[in-house]
């Protein structure tokens, strides 16, 4: 199955897109020193979240999908230099409403794990 969602974003910003299918994403992003919240190298949340988010949106794979909320967990640090590896599986589908789970892992170790929960538009958000 082809990428029909967020065709325009930064894979450096938000990860490159491994593998998508039915309601699956996989997406991977490298922590840079631009991601970096103190001199000790500690990655900046938001670009976690970021990573979960986006892996989400490619699972639902719909143009004009769009984040409604979150309920997520940090729960391990990321250093730059790492590879973090975002995996996420819609779980329920009802209407518009997508229930996506999301988890964020540096090889062994889970980083993030929540639930995202997306909804599919009739047209572009900004229409």
């Amino acid at each position: 199955m082809d990428q029909r969602t967020h065709l325009g974003m930064n894979a450096d910003l938000v990860g490159t897109v491994l593998a998508v299918g039915d309601g699956l994403a996989t997406v991977e992003l490298v922590g840079t020193a631009a991601m970096a919240a103190d001199d000790r190298g500690l990655v900046h949340g938001g670009f976690t979240f970021g990573l979960a988010d986006y892996a989400a949106m490619v699972a639902v794979n719909d143009p004009n999908v769009v984040l409604g909320g979150s309920d997520c967990r940090f729960l391990a640090p990321v250093q730059v230099g790492q590879t973090m590896l975002a995996t996420a599986r819609v779980e329920a589908e009802k209407g518009r409403k997508r229930t996506v789970a999301v988890s964020v892992s540096v090889g062994e170790t889970e980083v993030l794990s929540g639930t995202l929960t997306a909804f599919v538009l009739d047209q572009h958000v900004l229409d």
